[in-house]
C-alpha cells in the first residue's frame, strides 16, 4: 500500500504554471484536498494525518503557485491563492471536493468556498481564523522571535511556533519532526524567500482586511485549534466557528498552532467521522 512517505510526486500544467502534487488513499467519490501552512511545502504535512485520512478518502496534497516545486511566484493576497487552488482542483477534473486547510491554508480554504461554493462539500479548518481578525499584525514579530530562538537553539522555528515549550509540547515537537523525516526520497523543493515574504504579506494584509461574510459559506465546517496558539489565537478560531452557519469547534488541550498534529490520534477519528456524515 502506498503511503505518504513513498507516494510519487506528480505534475499538472494549469494556466501555464506547472503544479506539483501527490495523490494517494482509498477510492472516494469526493477527494480531500490539503492546503498547507505558512512556509510549508508538501513534505511538511504530518504523515500520520495524511495517511490517517487517506485510509478512508482520496487525498490530494499540492504546492500552490510559487510554493516548493510548483512554478511561478507566490501572490501576496489570499484571494489569488484561492483562485489558484480552484484552478488546480478543476484541472484535475474534480467538480466537488472536501478541503483540509491548516493555518494560511485554512484562510485559503475560506477563499475557495467563497469564490466557488459549488466546488466544496465540507471543510476542515485548523489553526486558522477569519479574515479581519484582530491581532494578526503581531505575526511578523511572533515569527521573527521564533526564528531568532530557533537560530540560537539550532532548531526548526516550528518547535517554538507550533508546540508549547513545556515537557509535553517538547515531546510532541520531537515526535512531529521525526515523522516529517520519514520520507527520504523524492523530497519537495524548500520554500523560497519570495514565497515566505509574500505569504507573510498576505497574512498581515488579511488581518487588516474587512471581515468576510462567512454566512455565505453554507457547507459544514470542522474548526480545530490548540488552546495556546501563538500564531492564530484560539479565540479567532472560535469567532470563525460562530460566524459560520454550520460549524463545530474543537480546541485541543495543552497545545499550540500544531495542535492537530500533537493530538493526531484524536483529530483523525474526528475528521473521519465529520467527513463521513
Amino acid at each position: 500500500m502506498v503511503t505518504w512517505k513513498d507516494v510519487p510526486t506528480q505534475y499538472v500544467d494549469v494556466n501555464s504554471v506547472r503544479f506539483a502534487y501527490r495523490e494517494l488513499g482509498a477510492d472516494s467519490e469526493v477527494p480531500v484536498v490539503f492546503l498547507h501552512h505558512f512556509t510549508a511545502v508538501m513534505d511538511d504535512w504530518d504523515p500520520r494525518v495524511v495517511d490517517g485520512i487517506a485510509a478512508q478518502h482520496r487525498v490530494i496534497a499540492f504546492d500552490n503557485r510559487g510554493v516548493g516545486a510548483t512554478g511561478s511566484t507566490v501572490p501576496a493576497d489570499l484571494e489569488q491563492m484561492g483562485t489558484d487552488a480552484i484552478a488546480f482542483i478543476r484541472a484535475l477534473g474534480h467538480d466537488k471536493v472536501d478541503l483540509f486547510g491548516f493555518s494560511i491554508g485554512g484562510a485559503v480554504a475560506q477563499m475557495v468556498a467563497l469564490q466557488a461554493p459549488d466546488l466544496v462539500r465540507r471543510m476542515v479548518v485548523a489553526g486558522s481564523g477569519p479574515r479581519g481578525g484582530g491581532g494578526i499584525w503581531k505575526m511578523p514579530f511572533i515569527v521573527g522571535g521564533a526564528y531568532l530562538k530557533a537560530a540560537v537553539a539550532r532548531k526548526d522555528p516550528r518547535h517554538f511556533l507550533f508546540f508549547p515549550r513545556n515537557a509535553e509540547g517538547k515531546r510532541a515537537a520531537n515526535a512531529y519532526f521525526e515523522r516529517l523525516a520519514e520520507r527520504t526520497t523524492d523530497r519537495d523543493k524548500p520554500i523560497s524567500q519570495q514565497a515566505r515574504l509574500a505569504q507573510l504579506r498576505a497574512i498581515t494584509t488579511a488581518g487588516m482586511h474587512a471581515s468576510d461574510d462567512l454566512s455565505a459559506i453554507k457547507v459544514p465546517v470542522f474548526v480545530a485549534n490548540g488552546d495556546h496558539d501563538l500564531m492564530v489565537a484560539s479565540e479567532h478560531s472560535a469567532d470563525m466557528a460562530r460566524r459560520l452557519p454550520d460549524a463545530s469547534l474543537q480546541i485541543y488541550p495543552n497545545s499550540g498552532h500544531g495542535g492537530v498534529f500533537q493530538h493526531h490520534e484524536t483529530f483523525i477519528p474526528q475528521v473521519l467521522e465529520f467527513l463521513a456524515n
